[in-house]
């Protein structure tokens, strides 16, 4: 079998970079995909240019300039080509001065646009040669040219049956490419149709796969706990809140303890806007379960939301009498010790926590409901092992919850082995975001909007898609763009700065500077994408918004407009038709319809599935949704031979792992 130790090219350094980014094998090399292309096929004369990416092949005038404002760097160079002139211009890219000379002929690919008055090319790429230019996401140390290496390396180092997963009955149906081939398309295509053929090969195949897999997981009327509702619960806990709950939430609810009193095990998803009450009703049901002698558990992805959700917890079931603990990662040994005898004991009736919750060393008294958050960021198998803690008979009920508004067909997809409700209403008094796109020319005058919120006692987020500067400078880093803040713009303003993988104590330090209001303007990337409750909060601003999905934008635009003052959310990018979807509608389904149509299933399903599945991205056709559900019943039905029914399953259990101990995550 080939190793990476065997590929040219390869010292420690880059292999470690390669290991770190998921690529623990030399076949999992071709599996890295392009994350976009440059369709450098036909330049485009200067004097023909227009708003949209394009190929520029000019000569440099003059020599390039570098200037600096508030530590950003802009570099600028003067192109020309016999029909007209035009400028480019780098942003945090200072290189980019020094390695264009005057008299240069360049062949370049990147974005015209409008800044201040007038048409420029922004971080064009500077190309080697004319075609279909794989870009692919950097990588330390090893630069897209040597990742191509690499990937051909591998291709011709295997022979296409031995990269082949689907039955060639199947491939012949449905018109799909074979694996190998597909593969040498996407990182080597030719033109725009081999790129379409790639992606419409590799999404099938991720899509498929995994309706195989989640269906063989589905639990199929498992007997459960039946809870006995004397009255009605839902109306008591109801009461005993200090807000009337809306239409959507006492339907949910009550679907909710029907299920918990049936005595088969209930598996639903409950789907809700940002803001449409869905923990309230997650907590309804925990206090149902206490009321029958049962303990719940309620995992979120993240420690911040656990925190959040600890906290309102407290304040809601306190007064009912029912004890919250929490139980997370970051825990001191002491307190570890004092939740783990709260947990085993039963004292704590229902447990919040971190992914903390399913460590051995964690054993339930009565478990009789396990709730997820966010359910989007877990898959099949953490919900199976967290219904398994319960290790009764009887399985406990599982509950799942999402403020990322899927499209029904997406979801049957994501998540068939569950019931689906929708919850379709937000509370009374939650008003709405303003949202508008903000080009590059306007960052000063934002800056100056952000220091007037702040003085008048407003509070900000700013967030960032990176954590550093990568190795291109195409992206914002929070890092970067803290310090440029702090030393230019917002100086004195009080700043914080968090990400995921900051030191916890320094991220409780931040969070706690930001939630008292000692610090006006938090910059951070996405960690506060769910959790971050501050009334106090009015302004959201996005950096390169465009590399976000409309959904997850749709969520960090949740985090403000939850007090009383008017909120904006400002997405720093050209306009758009994606980005004008969230300027035009507040409505979470229809930035999720739009979101799958343009960015497609495979990607969709690509980053929900943290990189257990090729990330098939860019196709816009949703049918493909229902075209692999066809292909799926037709294997079941035998109309494509049993064998190629058994190679599906094989290939599915392969990338999950068995129903039993799906590796859906």
């Amino acid at each position: 079998m080939l190793r990476l130790e065997d590929l040219r090219g390869l010292g420690p350094k880059r292999i470690k970079a390669l290991r770190d980014a998921g690529v623990d094998g030399a076949a999992a090399v071709p599996e890295r995909l392009p994350k976009s292309y440059a369709y450098a096929l036909e330049p485009t004369p200067i004097a023909s240019l227009k708003p949209g990416e394009h190929c520029v092949e000019a000569t440099v005038e003059g020599s390039p300039s570098l200037s600096y404002y508030a530590g950003r760097s802009l570099a600028r160079a003067s192109l020309q080509d016999g029909t007209g002139a035009v400028s480019a211009h780098w942003f945090n890219q200072p290189w980019m001065a020094r390695n264009l000379k005057h008299g240069q002929k360049v062949l370049l690919y990147g974005k015209a646009q409008a800044y201040r008055g007038r048409l420029v090319l922004i971080n064009p790429r500077l190309l080697q040669k004319k075609g279909v230019q794989p870009l692919y996401q950097s990588l330390p140390g090893l630069p897209g040219k040597v990742f191509s290496s690499l990937v051909s390396q591998v291709l011709e180092a295997t022979r296409p049956e031995a990269m082949e997963t689907l039955p060639a009955a199947l491939r012949d149906r449905f018109g799909l490419a074979g694996r190998h081939e597909a593969l040498r398309m996407a990182h080597f295509p030719l033109g725009r149709d081999e790129v379409a053929r790639a992606q419409r090969r590799i999404a099938f195949e991720n899509l498929l796969l995994f309706q195989t897999a989640v269906r063989q997981a589905a639990p199929g009327g498992q007997a459960g706990i039946r809870m006995d509702r004397e009255g009605d619960g839902a109306s008591g806990f109801w009461e005993a809140l200090p807000f009337a709950p809306t239409g959507a939430q006492r339907r949910t609810l009550d679907a909710i303890l029907a299920d918990m009193a049936s005595g088969l095990a209930m598996r639903r998803l409950v789907q809700g806007d940002v803001g449409s009450g869905k923990t309230a009703v997650a907590l309804g049901a925990a206090a149902f379960a206490a009321g029958n002698g049962y303990q719940s558990a309620l995992m979120a992805p993240t420690e911040l939301l656990a925190r959040q959700h600890a906290l309102t917890a407290e304040r809601l079931l306190a007064p009912l009498g029912i004890s919250v603990g929490l139980l997370t990662g970051s825990l001191p040994a002491s307190r570890r010790r004092e939740a783990l005898e709260g947990i085993r004991s039963g004292e704590w009736q229902l447990v919040v926590g971190t992914h903390a919750l399913l460590g051995k060393s964690v054993r339930f008294s009565k478990l009789g409901l396990a709730i997820t958050d966010e359910q989007h960021r877990f898959g099949v198998r953490q919900r199976r092992t967290l219904a398994e803690l319960a290790r009764g008979e009887l399985a406990p009920h599982v509950l799942a919850l999402s403020a990322t508004p899927i499209p029904r067909s997406l979801a049957l997809v994501l998540y068939g082995d569950l019931q689906v409700s929708v919850m379709d209403e937000s509370p009374p008094g939650r008003k709405a975001v303003k949202t508008r796109i903000v080009p590059e020319s306007k960052r000063e005058e934002l800056y100056r909007y952000l220091r007037e919120r702040a003085l008048l006692g407003e509070q900000s987020f700013l967030v960032c898609p990176l954590v550093e500067e990568d190795e291109e400078g195409e992206a914002k880093s929070a890092k970067a763009m803290y310090a440029q803040l702090a030393e230019g713009p917002l100086k004195g303003v009080g700043l914080a700065l968090t990400y995921g993988t900051q030191p916890a104590a320094e991220r409780e330090e931040a969070l706690d500077a930001f939630y008292s209001g000692r610090a006006m303007v938090l910059v951070s990337t996405t960690v506060i994408e769910v959790g971050m409750d501050v009334p106090n909060a009015t302004t959201m601003v996005v950096e390169d918004a465009d590399r976000f999905g409309l959904a997850q934008l749709h969520q960090l635009r949740g985090r403000v407009g939850r007090g009383e003052k008017e909120s904006w959310c400002f997405l720093l990018g050209e306009e758009n038709e994606r980005l004008e979807t969230l300027v035009q509608t507040s409505d979470g389904f229809v930035i999720a319809q739009k979101d799958l149509e343009l960015r497609g299933p495979g990607e969709f399903l690509g980053t929900r599935q943290h990189g257990r599945m090729l990330d098939a991205y860019g196709i816009g056709d949703t049918r493909l949704l229902e075209e692999t559900g066809r292909c799926l019943e037709e294997l079941q039905l035998g109309a494509l031979g049993t064998d190629a029914y058994l190679e599906v399953l094989r290939q599915a259990e392969a990338r999950f792992g068995q129903p039993g101990n799906a590796r859906l995550d």
